[in-house]
């Protein structure tokens, strides 16, 4: 039996030599960016050959598209932890709010997210999968919103919309001001994210 034969039924190391490149590859692209980072060295970075690699991902863009999957699976498991919490959606997402901060913080592992936002400004394909995951995300915090555990779960859809938005902006852009004022802490964003995030999700009458 060949070796690329053997690797087809051993699904549990295929998984783990694609997990192998992807930490590798994110690596590359958090030091060089996406086209400063080739193929010879992820390859190199990965511990393996690039024609190795191809058995996985057939292109460089491929293993972007399995990131942003990735990326898109730690998300859900998020929203999970919201969807599982046993309060009201409000209670659930202040809890929580200290575990999103610190993930749009992280410069070391968020700094790939903006390079896949500026590749997405040249490659259509990368846009539409960026595009999707947020499609999902705001479908996802919509699903929250409008349960029976949620203040706003009679609130029409633009308004709702618009919420999420806001929300989804201003968690986004932490990692921005993060980059350009390193001083800036977890604890001194919650002072003010805190109460914004309860006006957000509270009807208009009742943050007041």
């Amino acid at each position: 039996m060949s070796t690329k034969a053997k690797r087809h039924v051993d699904p549990a190391l295929a998984q783990a030599r694609r997990e192998q490149v992807l930490s590798a590859a994110a690596e590359c692209f958090r030091r060089k960016g996406y086209h400063g980072a080739g193929m010879a060295e992820i390859s190199r970075t990965a511990g393996m050959s690039a024609g190795h690699i191809y058995n996985y991902f057939e292109s460089k863009e491929a293993i972007i598209e399995s990131i942003i999957a990735k990326d898109m699976e730690e998300m859900f498991s998020i929203f999970q932890e919201f969807e599982d919490h046993p309060g009201d959606v409000l209670q659930a997402l202040i809890d929580g709010l200290n575990m999103g901060v610190q993930r749009h913080m992280d410069t070391g592992a968020c700094v790939i997210d903006l390079d896949m936002m500026a590749e997405a400004g040249r490659n259509n394909k990368v846009a539409l999968l960026l595009r999707d995951m947020d499609t999902q995300a705001r479908s996802r915090m919509r699903q929250l919103l409008t349960s029976e555990r949620s203040a706003l779960k009679n609130t029409d859809e633009q308004e709702l919309e618009s919420r999420i938005n806001v929300i989804f902006s201003m968690m986004a852009g932490l990692l921005l001001r993060k980059m350009l004022y390193p001083e800036l802490t977890e604890e001194t964003v919650l002072i003010a994210l805190r109460p914004a995030m309860k006006t957000l999700l509270l009807p208009f009458d009742k943050a007041q």
